[in-house]
């Protein structure tokens, strides 16, 4: 019943609704606006490094031809005797894109909520908040079964594709599981995607239970670092973490993605080791573009853990 109790409002840990994650926006009100510099070229309420007609004074330098004169600084123009001008720093939106991996691995949970729907509330909460900060928001879902491309757009039209886009994916496999074709490569071709849709300056999260990405996965995301910021969440379950407290002896029936298994306590620890090694992969392959994932603990609830969103 403690559980149950937890659960985040209209959700009931495995199949996924539209009502909890338009919940999430009450989540997303209480993630601070870190504002920050934003490298597009687009219209918005966050500072760009360009500099030009705008609301914010960035400097007074001299007037050169082609300058307008009505940005002509007279006070400094009239103490110097020499022509001033002053120049502003633009506002401008960013675009956010979002890379969820809802690959069979993440369908799992042993207490509360399954990765893929802890996935999908973090990733409603990071478009809620995006939206609420006039940013556009688009990107990728993918599994091995398909994937959706979201061309970012703001206000409700960004949202609602973003959060119809998360359950049609997600209850589609969870329905098909075993029946569906599969793609071993579908997060390089999510990351080669995601490079068509990023414009230079978009902030990139990447929302994984980072199993499935390799080093195939290097290169485009390469080419995405060189124009756009990265970031990276891990969604953790405390049997894949060796964090919940199990008798010595155990027999425990578990289905990893579309296996079924048994797990001892022998076969738990080798199972143990092999799903923090991929996790690690995944955490050395975002150290190579220096960044330091955030993690992300299914069996809690998304309310309880808004510091890591900051």
């Amino acid at each position: 019943m403690a559980a149950r109790e937890k659960l985040p409002l209209f959700s009931n840990g495995v199949k996924l609704t539209d009502k909890e994650l338009i919940a999430c926006q009450a989540l997303a009100k209480a993630i601070p606006d870190v504002r920050s510099r934003a490298r597009a070229s687009l219209s918005g309420h966050r500072n760009s490094l360009i500099k030009g007609r705008g609301m914010e004074f960035a400097e007074v330098r001299h007037y050169q031809n082609g300058d307008d004169v009505r940005t002509i600084d007279w006070r400094v123009t009239a103490r110097t005797g020499v022509a001033h001008t002053k120049l502003f720093v633009e506002e401008r939106e960013r675009p956010i894109l979002l890379l969820v991996d809802l690959s069979h691995s993440l369908y799992f949970g042993s207490q509360l909520l399954m990765q893929s729907v802890q996935a999908c509330h973090l990733a409603a909460t990071l478009g809620w908040s995006a939206i609420g900060n006039s940013d556009r928001i688009g990107g990728v879902i993918a599994s091995e079964t398909t994937h959706l491309e979201l061309k970012p757009r703001s206000r409700h039209q960004g949202i609602l594709q973003l959060t119809s886009g998360l359950i049609d994916v997600h209850n589609k496999q969870l329905e098909h599981f075993d029946t569906l074709d599969k793609d071993p490569n579908h997060l390089i071709k999510a990351c080669q995607r995601l490079q068509r849709l990023a414009k230079p300056g978009s902030l990139i999260w990447i929302i994984t239970d980072g199993q499935q990405f390799n080093d195939q996965c290097i290169a485009p995301l390469t080419e995405l670092s060189r124009h756009c910021d990265l970031g990276a969440f891990v969604i953790t379950d405390p049997i894949r973490q060796g964090t919940m407290d199990l008798p010595k002896q155990f027999s425990l029936p578990v289905k990893d993605g579309n296996k079924k298994l048994m797990l001892t306590r022998q076969s738990y620890e080798f199972w143990l080791a092999s799903q923090q090694a991929k996790q690690q992969q995944f955490i050395d392959l975002m150290s190579t573009f220096r960044v330091q994932p955030r993690f992300i603990d299914a069996a809690l609830p998304l309310s309880q853990q808004l510091e890591r969103l900051r």
